[in-house]
């Protein structure tokens, strides 16, 4: 589809031309260095004409010849519940590793504060493990709240 020259190129157009480029590279049409300074200018275009000029030399290819980038799907996927039963079970299952990891350390740093002459008496950790897995214990024995959007 013939371009007028002024039209201002896209980020789109860009990218095509960048792609026209590289894969005259690859077939050998262009040396390294000639890709790199074409490449540089390819990025500096304002319009069609600009891009239209350092493809001049190369076998016809129109910019819009090359396939599009797959676009993503604008409309999202249908969740069923087992899909977000099995998201809540790993965001559970994560939550859990996540406390049973923290309270190992804290647990060692009380531990080796106390033998090294700290207070055995002072259970300073479970501040941290009582109310962080008392919360993941009702998560895992009641689910989580629901909202009207579930």
């Amino acid at each position: 589809m013939p371009q007028n020259p002024e039209m201002r190129a896209s980020d789109r157009d860009r990218d095509q031309c960048a792609e026209i480029l590289r894969e005259n590279y690859a077939q050998g049409r262009l040396t390294q260095e000639e890709l790199n300074e074409r490449l540089d200018a390819v990025y500096e275009a304002r319009t069609m004409g600009g891009l239209q000029q350092l493809t001049a030399d190369l076998p016809e290819q129109d910019l819009y010849d090359l396939p599009l980038p797959a676009a993503k799907d604008s409309v999202p996927a249908v969740r069923t519940p087992a899909d977000l039963q099995k998201r809540e079970d790993g965001g559970l299952r994560a939550g859990w590793a996540a406390w049973g990891t923290t309270n190992l350390i804290i647990f060692t740093i009380w531990l080796l504060s106390s033998v090294a002459g700290g207070d055995w008496t002072n259970l300073w950790f479970l501040w941290v493990a009582g109310p962080w897995g008392a919360g993941l214990l009702a998560w895992t024995l009641f689910g989580r709240p629901r909202s009207d959007g579930d």
